[in-house]
């Protein structure tokens, strides 16, 4: 996530481009095997149904959400917590440009 202003809290629940289910967001900053140097900037379930199989989380960066449909909950911990991981993304960015 280049530009880290953009985090959307947990549980928040949205719908990809071009997608017709929506996702609830469950975490942040997940990689893949597939792609191992790759961090998506969340991670997330079908929404209703949740997390039946562990195959069926999605990964996606914030700029493929076309909608949002509810924000989840606020409060100064996620804050406090959104202002670190900011930071570490920042760091992470830093000190892995590609010059």
């Amino acid at each position: 996530m280049e530009n880290t202003e953009k985090f959307l809290p947990i549980g928040t629940v949205v719908l990809l481009k071009g997608a017709t289910k929506k996702v609830l967001i469950t975490g942040y900053c997940m990689r893949t095997v597939e792609r191992p140097n790759k961090i998506y900037d969340y991670c997330g379930c079908p929404f209703p149904e949740g997390m039946l199989k562990s195959d069926l989380i999605s990964v996606f960066d914030h700029e493929k959400i076309d909608k949002v449909f509810h924000q989840g909950y606020v409060n100064e911990e996620s804050k406090k917590f959104f202002d670190k991981m900011k930071i570490r993304i920042e760091e992470y960015y830093n000190n892995n440009k590609k010059d």
